[in-house]
């Protein structure tokens, strides 16, 4: 599926950009199933729906209402749609992962984060490898574009070659999930906007620094991400995103044994938040 200059871009910068991700018409199934989860959630004050861990599916930014919905994230939508586990698992963005950190592949989990307009819903800076350490760091990002992504609608920004720094996401004792505030405007000056049209899919290694703004324009940004790591990478903790298909190998053949890699790994505190956008500080419908 990639060429070989785009496995070596991939270890150098961190990241590669491949095109066709989705087929139009797996990115319209996509689009119209989460048109409905948007006109749903006009029903609702409050996150809502509960994922395998008994936190909410259906992430409400705060000022969310009937009248302007504010859906900012579905956790795990590939627990709840053909549509999303027909891309996710079944179509050739596991195929790509597979070229990269492969023959075995597993999935782990997936969120579709949404930007509309009028929403200030940003992705402070992290690295993934925090939230959901593993025995080794073969373990990709897939961030499929469901909408044209440009530096206007709140684009990912990220840091080529921070796949090879370490961060840390804890502050004053506490798990924060995201690098150090006073860092952002070193990260800005070295980050790059990562844009591009529907189906397009940025490939992004676990420990690659990255965040992004707000929307700013009239149009939305919605960002379907799913996390891949090597069949021989096992969790050192409980999935901080649950789903139903969490360690399910969707290519090649399970692990007889863990690969170990030596590391010191910060292990994260397990969150009460709905979601990280939450942990990192922004507020949610309902919430005071």
């Amino acid at each position: 599926m990639l060429s070989k200059a785009q496995v070596d871009q991939f270890w150098e910068n961190g990241f590669v950009i491949a095109e066709n991700g989705a087929t139009v018409e797996q990115l319209n199934n996509l689009s119209e199933q989460l048109d409905e989860w948007i006109e749903q959630s006009r029903d609702h004050d409050i996150n809502y729906g509960k994922t395998p861990d008994g936190k909410a599916r259906f992430d409400l930014e705060a000022g969310h209402s009937a009248e302007q919905p504010r859906l900012r994230r579905v956790a795990n939508p590939a627990d709840i749609s053909e549509a999303y586990y027909e891309v996710l698992i079944d179509g050739v963005i596991p195929d790509m992962v597979a070229d990269l950190i492969g023959p075995d592949v597993k999935f782990h989990h997936c969120k579709v984060n949404i930007k509309l307009p009028g929403m200030q819903t940003r992705v402070d800076f992290h690295q993934d490898h925090p939230y959901d350490p593993h025995t080794n760091d073969d373990m990709v990002t897939a961030l499929l574009m469901l909408d044209e992504m440009t530096e206007e609608n709140g684009c990912p920004l990220l840091v080529p070659g921070s796949h090879r720094k370490r961060y840390s996401h804890f502050q004053d004792g506490k798990f924060t999930g995201k690098v150090d505030p006073s860092l952002n405007t070193e990260l800005e000056q070295s980050a790059v906007p990562i844009t591009g049209k529907p189906g397009d899919v940025c490939l992004m290694h676990t420990w690659m620094v990255h965040g992004g703004p707000p929307n700013q324009s009239n149009k939305p940004r919605r960002l379907l991400i799913c996390d891949y790591p090597a069949a021989d990478a096992m969790p050192l903790t409980h999935p901080m995103v649950p789903s139903i298909y969490s360690h399910k190998v969707i290519r090649g053949q399970p692990a007889k044994v863990a690969r170990m890699i030596k590391a010191e790994l910060e292990i994260r505190t397990q969150y009460e938040e709905d979601s990280f956008f939450e942990l990192q500080g922004q507020a949610t419908a309902g919430k005071s």
